[in-house]
């Protein structure tokens, strides 16, 4: 079950959006409203329940994050974009990871 994350995420949250994948959490952030759904099975039911919540797709990044090393990945199936530059499933911009990266440190640490 996914769920949105706009502030940062208590104990409850956090263990809830991580049990499926035992601390693992499959993420997609919007880099424009900095906040993130996580805790599907899939980053592409994390991505619709953004897109429900009035996300745009072109601000939807997809990744996850270790809550035992506080490691952050970026790479997903959504991110696939080679009309827009990102021709492999990580996200090849610097500026983005870097977004990225900030918005999971501010919701997720």
């Amino acid at each position: 079950m996914g769920l949105i994350i706009r502030k940062k995420a208590s104990k409850r949250q956090l263990q809830e959006i991580s049990e499926h994948f035992r601390g693992y959490i499959k993420v997609v952030v919007d880099i424009e409203r900095e906040i993130l759904a996580g805790g599907s099975d899939r980053h592409a039911d994390d991505e619709k329940i953004l897109l429900d919540d009035g996300s745009k797709q072109e601000n939807l990044w997809g990744g996850g994050f270790d809550l035992e090393t506080n490691e952050t990945d970026y790479n997903s199936v959504i991110n696939l974009r080679p009309n827009k530059g990102n021709s492999s499933r990580d996200i090849l911009s610097e500026k983005v990871r870097k977004k990225i990266a900030n918005i999971i440190k501010r919701l997720l640490y």
